[in-house]
């Protein structure tokens, strides 16, 4: 068949051309029967509302047989039409009513809210909203978790905005108001210095389901170096050691504190070592690498240590024994848990504490071992056969029996060797329906502090639209009712209902979402995780809603100061939101400056699914 025979084919024609009206048909009823909806959204949001419906109204069915006889044809196959959807159906008709046997033409009132070019438009009028003016030459945001070394540290917010962070993202989780409000007055000081802008934003914790207490065992402190795949160490471990009663700033890359007892430190210089034996009686030094304050040094360990208190440690310079001490107290650390398939595990409230299975003695039976959990909920809402996962996923269990205070759950998943479950670890139930507000007692407090100083407010957890309407009815009782709010979809119901949940963040601006890339890998499967962020993209884009690409990006990079080849490839993509966001390590400006170069020339060569033809630098001779 000739190429220009699918032009000809008259029958083939006039069925594309019904089978387009139906679609654009199908639109048009969508936004009737939601027109309570829409006439709730804010009145500038309004068409970007019409067109969210019109996206969804066209993916009520599989479409690839029509994309690819319209391809046959030269015609748009729909591929790039989620900014304007009604738009790109018309113009369709009209060419369409051009072929044999599609006659009559296209006469009919246009129904498009934007026109071909307006929904491009105004997605990028949304983003300047949420989070700034662009910065010279690109057009991607990039965000960055600010470690809580920030509070203290204006030369490390001054260079990260300097390297190109427009957004920074203060977690609630960690460090107190206090601290917040230091880093915000940082990024208002070197706004003004710089003269750009970077806008503050407030991440709230929300109801997080994590494992509680756990019984304590020895007080011990431990610490490793970096190693590489073949357990050869390839970083020091870095260790702050400090006399009694002198101020140490903590920090994220830090891998153990240990107080030694009289004047020990204050006598150190850079160079000199800190030797003893640790539990283990092994010979250890530690080199002093820094000297941080009056009576703190840092210190570097190239083996695998664990110290415990009272431990005799000698100062040594120059092959010289210059003085004596101790290691002073240390806090007892929670044993883990130890899992392997086929365990029993009781899930259970914050009343028990956590322990390792107990085996079976004479006059008691075997006992299960158990976790404490930090939702109550959890025991409202879980069903026998519903899965549970703890740690990121590293440990999977399905829930046997369910009780008024605790479930009884049977590990299905662990490493070979046994995984360890430890307090404070993420608990994941992907089939439950939790019944909790959005907004924790704490997040509620949290939220007076961020209406006063910061730029953006973000919610965690969002499950429903009756969640946002929360947050904001907070937000307007506080003042701030058009504050700028950032939605994270972090469920996979949060994803299954997200049109919704839009069509009520909508009914205020600015608005955005984050793909928390993490947990949805949890809640889905890791191999759904390509396919949901795909969903994700493509709805905000419909709705005109600026999106944040976040978890794990440069992760390597700004952990170890070297990135993967994977990492490289997943930066490149990111370009394709409008916002990426980078997460805390001790590279982390390394790592700002490479994505900075990154999404630089990745804006060359795409935007959003739209591939851009510039020019190619090859040749065939």
């Amino acid at each position: 068949m000739s190429q220009a025979a699918p032009l000809l084919d008259r029958r083939a024609n006039r069925a594309l051309a019904r089978r387009i009206q139906l679609i654009r048909h199908r639109c048009w009823t969508l936004e009737q029967r939601c027109a309570d909806l829409v006439a709730q959204v804010h009145p500038s949001l309004r068409p970007s509302a019409r067109n969210l419906l019109h996206y969804v109204g066209l993916r009520q069915e599989d479409l690839r047989d029509l994309q690819h006889d319209l391809s046959a044809r030269g015609l748009s196959s729909l591929g790039r039409c989620d900014s304007h959807v009604m738009a790109a159906l018309e113009a369709l008709l009209a060419v369409l009513a051009r072929l044999p046997g599609a006659s009559g033409g296209h006469r009919e009132p246009s129904l498009a809210p934007v026109d071909l070019a307006a929904g491009t438009g105004r997605l990028r009028r949304h983003v300047g909203r949420l989070f700034g003016r662009a910065p010279a030459g690109r057009s991607v945001r990039i965000m960055v978790t600010l470690p809580s070394a920030a509070a203290a540290d204006y030369r490390l917010v001054r260079d990260l905005i300097a390297a190109g962070m427009n957004v920074a993202r203060i977690n609630c989780a960690h460090d107190d108001p206090a601290l917040w409000q230091r880093m915000i007055a940082h990024i208002r000081r070197a706004e003004t210095e710089l003269g750009v802008s970077c806008r503050a934003m407030l991440d709230l914790a929300g109801p997080k389901l994590r494992t509680g207490a756990v019984e304590l065992g020895a007080p011990i402190v431990s610490f490793q170096p970096e190693r590489d795949e073949r357990r050869w160490p390839i970083a020091p471990a870095l260790v702050l050691l400090h006399r009694p009663g002198a101020a140490v700033a903590l920090r994220e890359q830090l891998d153990a504190v240990l107080p030694i007892t009289g004047d020990l430190v204050g006598r150190a210089r850079v160079d000199d070592e800190f030797r003893f034996k640790d539990s283990r009686r092994r010979r250890r030094s530690l080199r002093v690498a820094a000297l941080e304050a009056d009576g703190v040094v840092r210190g570097e360990c190239w083996d695998s240590t664990w110290v415990e208190a009272h431990t005799p440690v000698e100062l040594w310079r120059d092959g010289r024994l210059l003085a004596r001490a101790r290691i002073g107290a240390v806090p007892a650390q929670p044993r883990a848990i130890v899992l392997r398939v086929g365990d029993a595990l009781w899930v259970t409230t914050e009343a028990e504490t956590g322990r390792n299975a107990r085996p079976a003695t004479k006059g008691r039976p075997a006992e299960p071992a158990r976790i404490p959990c930090t939702l109550d909920a959890v025991f409202r809402d879980a069903r026998v056969g519903q899965r549970i996962l703890f740690d990121d996923g590293k440990i999977e269990g399905v829930i046997r029996a369910v009780e008024p205070a605790r479930l009884r759950v049977e590990i299905v998943r662990a490493a070979a060797q046994g995984a360890k479950l430890r307090p404070e670890k993420g608990i994941n139930l992907p089939d439950t329906q939790l019944s909790v507000p959005a907004l924790s007692t704490q997040d509620i407090a949290d939220l007076q502090f961020a209406v006063q100083h910061a730029d953006i407010v973000s919610l965690s957890f969002v499950q429903r639209p009756e969640d946002v309407l929360l947050l904001r009815r907070h937000l307007a009782e506080l003042g701030r009712p058009d504050m700028a709010v950032v939605l994270k979809m972090e469920t996979r119901t949060a994803v299954r209902d997200l049109p919704r949940i839009l069509l009520a963040g909508m009914q205020r601006v600015p608005l955005g979402v984050m793909v928390a890339r993490g947990d949805l890998a949890v809640e889905a499967g890791w191999e759904q995780l390509p396919e949901l962020q795909e969903d994700l993209l493509w709805i905000c884009e419909a709705a005109h809603v600026p999106v944040i690409w976040a978890t794990q990006v440069l992760e390597g990079l700004a952990k170890k100061g070297l990135p993967s080849r994977a990492e490289i490839t997943d930066a490149a993509m990111s370009a394709r939101a409008d916002c990426v966001m980078l997460n805390k390590g001790p590279h982390i400006l390394s790592a700002v400056r490479f994505l900075n170069g990154v999404l630089l020339r990745m804006q060359a060569h795409q935007y959003k699914k739209r591939d851009l033809l510039r020019r190619l630098a090859v040749s065939v001779r």
